[in-house]
């Protein structure tokens, strides 16, 4: 997550707000029983978040809300992620051992719930983390890349000029293997980066697998 030393392009951030309000509408939306934090903690982790965002498009020094936003992203993702998990773990105990305080509807929500923050929350993390993070994408730092992207591989006539992933690509990265459970859009090639697709198909499965069947077997019964 190095940004470079001179930054003199700053990668919109408009996108990655709207992800982050999204992400704290579906932990505030789950059910009450389900939720693993205070109501009040998701908003209080997005405004934190969002602001120094915000500062980025209206201040002339940019390095040290750079560095703010860095901190500020790391722990809320940290988090959010720990919180999802926390989230599927429940549910599966609650299937297994108590399934009469958990009825369907409130699985089917929550799984969903859950699926949509884990596609949130990795695409936030893509971003965050390939090729030294977006300012040092913007500002064509040298850094190994994590994913191979399709645009990258087109004949140079073909290539949009001075292509870069932008977190819309990110995002469509984790939609992909959320849903297919595999790189289905950008080829891994780091360990790291591996690692990070495997523990988000591990969570999408586990979470349309187990929990979403079930609720729907139940409300289909």
């Amino acid at each position: 997550m190095r940004e470079p030393a001179e930054v003199t392009h700053i990668e919109s951030r408009w996108p990655v707000v709207l992800t982050i309000i999204a992400v704290n509408l579906v932990l505030m939306l789950l059910p009450n029983r389900i939720r693993v934090v205070p109501s009040w903690c998701p908003p209080l982790l997005g405004i934190a978040l969002i602001l120094p965002m915000v500062a980025l498009s209206f201040a002339t020094a940019k390095e040290p809300w750079l560095r703010i936003e860095s901190i500020v992203t790391v722990i809320f993702l940290l988090m959010a992620g720990c919180a999802v998990i926390d989230e599927l773990i429940y549910l599966l105990f609650s299937m297994l051992r108590h399934p009469s305080q958990v009825n369907g509807l409130q699985l089917l929500a929550s799984s969903i719930g859950v699926w949509a923050s884990n596609v949130l929350i990795f695409s936030m993390t893509y971003w965050r983390t390939d090729r030294g993070g977006p300012e040092a994408r913007a500002n064509r730092a040298s850094a190994k890349p994590d994913w191979l992207f399709p645009t990258e591989g087109a004949p140079q006539e073909a290539m949009p000029l001075n292509w870069r992933p932008t977190f819309i690509d990110y995002l469509f990265l984790s939609y992909c293997t959320a849903t297919a459970f595999s790189p289905a859009e950008a080829q891994p090639l780091t360990p790291r980066g591996k690692l990070l697709l495997m523990l988000e198909s591990i969570v999408s499965l586990v979470t349309v697998i187990a929990i979403a069947a079930r609720a729907i077997n139940i409300l289909s019964g």
